[in-house]
């Protein structure tokens, strides 16, 4: 049973970036830094860490903005739609945007990190909370419990 309903689709507020999801969700998050409320002009960020294996582009090509540095973040070159990153040293993932899936309606952020710069009125349900990251060694048991408590999709 694909109890994720997966391949997922998406895309950019334009239409000319289009994407497929094929594997399940490591993990979800929102992103309470700066440069999330910057890059988002909103609170924090809504992501979800996807194994890049499980990623693929349909139609377009994406340009890199943000910083251009360390972590590339991919935008769409029409309506600059910030699509997803790819941390520096972390290929094997993908962060989505969860926002640009077709229906992110089953959303629900897991973690919440870089919290000593988020907004003190910004709260989010997410089960763990971070100030800055995880520690490195965190993730496998945070990937665990979110693959045992994480809120599906239904079709």
């Amino acid at each position: 049973m694909n109890d994720w309903n997966l391949p997922w689709e998406g895309g950019c507020r334009c239409g000319q970036l289009r994407f497929k999801v094929s594997a399940a969700p490591l993990l979800t998050m929102a992103c309470h830094c700066t440069g999330c409320q910057r890059m988002t002009a909103s609170a924090f960020s809504l992501s979800v860490a996807i194994p890049s294996v499980g990623f693929s582009l349909l139609k377009g090509q994406p340009i890199i903005g943000g910083l251009h540095g360390a972590a590339r973040h991919y935008f769409c070159p029409h309506c600059m739609s910030w699509m997803f990153t790819r941390p520096e040293g972390m290929d094997e993932f993908v962060n989505l945007r969860v926002t640009m899936l077709d229906d992110a309606s089953w959303f629900m952020p897991f973690i919440e990190t870089w919290t000593k710069e988020r907004l003190s009125w910004a709260t989010t349900p997410a089960v763990h909370s971070f100030e800055t990251w995880p520690a490195y060694e965190e993730y496998p048991g945070l990937i665990e419990e979110y693959a045992q408590l994480a809120s599906k999709p239904v079709r």
